[in-house]
């Protein structure tokens, strides 16, 4: 039981934000007569947001080396969805060479700001403000004011399902069950295997039936996921992006010497610097990987759009941060974590969704998003307080 407690209050605001994620949803099921959690509407939730969530991930890399954010990253995606219409309708390349020329300029965008952050040692606010400015400018200049069309792949990456090739197209996707069950059996193995050998190098582990339990509710939760998609229209082709994105900078941050050495940087640089940690490159990294993260996004936005258009992204870069720190994002860095972050971004997806079925005005669901912004903030900081009392 005491192990349980000290879990929690290590992990409280997370916790904290999973359990407003269940009332969030149980609300608005409620409220919206239960067509929030229609299969139909959770596959177009998934649909609607992963593009933040990308984003997202990028942005808590930027946020955990010391409360850095991205100013610049909805201004990526409007420049390589320009690109991506620069190269695949103007030029005429193929549409997979098309796509990776836009994801490499938009790593080559997050070098160029991580350059002038890390090593000219400019505030990564000044920076990004000015990248904001530049790519917007750009892609206005490419599409010169025009919404352009892309084509069809661009579609099926963003708005495409994974193909049933074991049903028979009776009503329910059975090759999205099968998927469900067998992300299951590995996560399940895995995790035992990472028990045992806490267990036998003398870590402490969670007791015997905490474990159980909370693998039964996770094994549980993911199966009825994938049956209400398989009830929908299938597995969405960018869930499985996402779900790569985040099972690999999940390892990245938790598991790494890279990932050990952004926390540290953004618990104390100087300590950081000190312990020998190169955090220029640190810096320069994790910008660069955000812009490469929104040049990603960028392709499933112009998808999602089925074009190019001069105000694609606005307004992305403050759902990606808020995203951040509603999911347990520390403001000063050092904390969080990436389900943290995607947790924080479904919370405000539901909320867009929700309100939206509810016929609430797009002025009111910025109010609520940003008092859920500042109570999140506030929780943070009411958190580190307490905490500084009791130490």
């Amino acid at each position: 039981m005491e192990r349980l407690k000290t879990g929690f209050k290590n992990n409280m605001k997370q916790y904290a934000m999973l359990i407003a994620l269940v009332f969030i949803m149980i609300m608005f099921q409620i409220l919206t007569n239960g067509i929030l959690l229609k299969p139909i509407n959770v596959s177009r939730l998934i649909y609607q947001n992963s593009y933040v969530l990308i984003l997202a991930i990028g942005m808590l890399l930027c946020i955990l080396t010391g409360g850095n954010i991205d100013l610049s990253v909805g201004s990526i995606v409007a420049f390589v969805s320009a690109l991506s219409a620069l190269f695949s309708v103007t030029f005429g390349l193929p549409v997979w060479l098309s796509i990776i020329l836009g994801l490499l300029s938009g790593l080559l965008a997050g070098m160029w700001q991580g350059f002038w952050i890390a090593y000219v040692k400019i505030p990564p606010f000044i920076v990004t403000l000015a990248g904001m400015l530049l790519f917007r400018g750009i892609n206005n200049i490419i599409l010169n004011g025009k919404t352009v069309l892309l084509p069809e792949l661009y579609t099926k990456i963003s708005s495409g399902v994974v193909p049933d090739v074991i049903g028979d197209g009776s009503g329910i996707h059975v090759t999205t069950v099968v998927i469900g069950v067998l992300s299951v059996m590995v996560y399940l193995f895995l995790s035992h295997r990472s028990r045992k050998e806490k267990i036998k190098f003398g870590f402490e582990v969670e007791t015997k039936g905490a474990y159980i339990a909370k693998q039964f509710v996770l094994s549980f939760v993911v199966i009825l996921f994938a049956y209400w998609l398989s009830l929908a229209n299938g597995l969405p082709i960018i869930l499985v992006i996402l779900g790569a994105l985040i099972i690999f900078y999940s390892f990245l941050t938790q598991k790494t010497v890279v990932g050990r050495h952004i926390y540290a940087m953004g618990g104390n640089r100087k300590a950081a610097e000190l312990s020998g940690i190169k955090t220029k490159k640190i810096l320069f990294g994790v910008y660069a990987n955000m812009g490469l993260l929104a040049a990603v996004a960028g392709i499933v936005f112009a998808g999602r759009l089925n074009s190019a258009s001069p105000t694609a992204g606005d307004g992305f870069e403050l759902d990606a941060i808020a995203a951040c720190f509603i999911g347990g994002a520390s403001a000063t860095g050092g904390i969080g974590t990436v389900m943290g972050a995607i947790i924080g971004g479904f919370i405000m997806g539901i909320l867009n969704n929700g309100m939206s079925i509810m016929g609430i005005s797009v002025f009111w669901q910025q109010i609520v998003k940003g008092l859920v912004l500042l109570l999140a903030v506030a929780f943070d900081v009411y958190s580190k307080s307490k905490a500084k009392t009791a130490s």
